[in-house]
């Protein structure tokens, strides 16, 4: 069974980094065993368990549920069947649109 559309990108943002650390990296022990002890864990990890939790959390809570768990952009248009655009965006802020160019 997958898990919950709602919590699944801070899932694999979770994952992502615990492969990346030390304890995985030079230690050779599983994601799942570094993650009984957090405070050795980098602060990017530590701050992605919270949120992971979080999302959990609000999965249960009662408020959260009727309103929504606050899904993230790409997780509402996975749930839809769209993909969003994954491409990079020029924003230049300074320039007017209504201003010539070619000066």
């Amino acid at each position: 069974m997958s898990p919950p559309a709602a919590c699944q990108e801070a899932r694999e943002e979770l994952i992502a980094c615990l492969l990346r650390t030390d304890c995985v990296l030079k230690s050779g022990k599983t994601p799942t065993e570094c993650l009984h002890h957090p405070q050795e864990l980098p602060l990017q990890c530590q701050h992605l368990i919270a949120r992971f939790a979080d999302c959990k959390k609000g999965m249960l809570d009662m408020r959260r549920r009727f309103r929504g768990n606050h899904l993230s952009e790409t997780a509402k248009a996975a749930a839809r069947g769209e993909m969003l655009n994954q491409g990079a965006v020029d924003i230049i802020p300074d320039r007017n649109p209504n201003e010539d160019s070619r000066r």
